[in-house]
């Protein structure tokens, strides 16, 4: 008897329909089944786990042999979410299923041994695909820790029903009424509360520094911090995500997708809401920074989709994984190619990068002496290739703290502030973008410069100076825009002038200082 099923598998940061076929033939001397369809092991392994499902919930296997089809046969299988929809289908062949209800589903689900449902990855991306097959389905079936995932995505198109264990999955096929999950984004949006993230105010002195990232924040634009060690880098880093606006809607939805596929959405919480901020090792592989695998999934660089990605101590990167930093930072993704065929990640962030000016961390230092030969200093800066550091809008100095600064109490303005600062900015720039998917100045493309950056003839003629005296290029120019478009944001000007011009320059000085 054959029965049918949806489920999905995931490729790439989506989803992609798989139809589940099961035909129990009824012969052969024993209950035998073969699973088709380029399964990974994870997936052929499904029967063992789904034969002793079945005896500790008292539903009778197949007799004979069982083949299982998953469907289309020529794309990879993956994952353990192929267990409950096979289990049903195994169930409906003997006749103990609805079996037109049960083809009018999609269900994922991994089961345990004694019948229970664990959680799984990547339901949001599968529940983005569902919505498009309202036609094909009447309900969705996943785990109840991962109902909330699907139900705001749905918000009551389809219902999404959490099931805990094979019993309560049958039991639904044959009329027993579950309450659908009934979680929607204005909850989430509601019950979302202010990350515990340390205040600007408890940043001794670094005025410029901090100056520097209200900008950044406000425009989206990457930054490199130069200084010494302890003169606050990291502390300033790490309070960036406190003065960042929420995410829009569709933002949120394109990263916790990403987060979903790996498991990473927070504990109780099925939706992001605040911006990621990730924060790998100098140590991270090529693969672990952008993705990759026989079957590529995202790395850091996506899971900071949409939020920071900060890196300490730059120069410490390998300089093959700093390479390839240049086209996620240029043009907002990543393409990872292998045999299993090309993927492109999501991987638009903000950067926020570190280093000291020299191996020993002192060159530069009114109060320590650097004993670095020039060869080892110009080795170290030299980790840094012009086109990367090109690639990033602000280049700021954060120097060492004189001694009346140390003693003195923390101050400035606080973390909530800046974000009011800040969000305001960002409103100007949703008003001006309305009508394209730009969500800041920093994803600005050159036919944009021309529109929402025009110079008078004061500023054209500083900033052919400024590009003769520090050498620019072409790109930096770019990012010079951008960055006093920015600025005047900030300060609620429709037109750039000569001062944001002249602010936005500085934030390039060190390209001809250090390099």
């Amino acid at each position: 008897m054959l029965s049918k099923t949806f489920s999905a598998t995931i490729f790439g940061v989506d989803a992609k329909k798989i139809e589940v076929e099961v035909n129990a033939t009824g012969q052969g001397e024993m209950a035998t089944v073969s699973i088709v369809g380029l399964p990974d092991a994870s997936v052929r392994e499904s029967k063992e786990r789904i034969r002793s499902a079945l005896q500790s919930c008292a539903y009778a296997h197949p007799f004979g042999n069982t083949v299982v089809g998953l469907a289309p046969a020529d794309m990879k299988k993956e994952g353990a979410a192929f267990d409950l929809p096979i289990a049903l289908c195994m169930i409906a062949s003997t006749g103990k299923i609805d079996r037109d209800k049960l083809s009018k589903s999609m269900i994922l689900g991994e089961l345990a041994l004694d019948g229970k449902l664990r959680p799984i990855r990547g339901v949001l991306p599968v529940a983005v695909l569902a919505k498009t097959m309202q036609k094909e389905i009447s309900s969705m079936l996943v785990p109840a820790e991962n109902a909330g995932e699907a139900a705001i995505v749905m918000n009551g198109e389809i219902p999404v029903y959490p099931v805990s264990d094979l019993r309560e999955a049958v039991s639904f096929f044959n009329g027993k009424n579950i309450i659908p999950s009934s979680a929607s984004l204005e909850d989430i949006l509601s019950e979302a509360s202010e990350q515990c993230i340390p205040d600007f105010n408890e940043v001794k002195g670094q005025n410029c520094a901090k100056r520097a990232l209200e900008i950044a924040a406000a425009g989206g634009h990457n930054v490199l911090m130069i200084g010494p060690p302890g003169t606050g880098k990291s502390m300033l880093a790490k309070r960036v995500p406190g003065i960042l606006p929420r995410m829009h809607i569709e933002e949120a939805l394109e990263t916790s997708k990403i987060h979903s596929i790996l498991g990473q959405l927070p504990q109780g919480k099925p939706f992001l809401i605040e911006r990621p901020f990730r924060t790998p090792h100098h140590t991270i592989s090529d693969t672990g920074l952008f993705g990759g695998q026989s079957t590529p999934t995202p790395g850091e660089i996506s899971l900071a989709h949409n939020g920071v990605l900060f890196l300490d101590e730059l120069p410490e990167f390998k300089r093959n994984v700093l390479e390839v930093m240049r086209q996620p930072l240029e043009n907002g993704y990543v393409i990872v190619s292998r045999a299993a065929g090309s993927f492109n990640f999501p991987a638009r962030f903000m950067l926020i990068a570190a280093m000291n000016p020299c191996p020993c961390g002192h060159y530069g230092n009114r109060y320590r002496v650097c004993r670095c030969p020039p060869s080892h200093i110009q080795r170290y800066r030299s980790k840094i290739s012009g086109p990367l550091l090109d690639r990033i809008d602000i280049h700021v100095e954060v120097s060492q703290l004189s001694d009346d600064e140390v003693l003195k109490a923390p101050g400035g303005k606080s973390s909530l502030e800046i974000k009011e600062k800040v969000a305001k900015g960002r409103e100007i720039q949703h008003k001006r973008f309305s009508r394209m998917k730009i969500y800041s100045n920093a994803q600005m493309e050159p036919a944009h410069l021309q529109k929402f950056c025009p110079l008078d003839q004061k500023s054209l003629s500083y900033l052919k100076y400024a590009m003769r005296e520090l050498a620019l290029s072409a790109r930096a120019y770019d990012r010079v825009l951008r960055v006093a478009r920015t600025i005047a944001d900030l300060e609620n000007s429709e037109n750039i002038t000569d001062q944001h011009l002249s602010e936005a320059v500085q934030y390039r000085a060190l390209d001809k200082k250090l390099w």
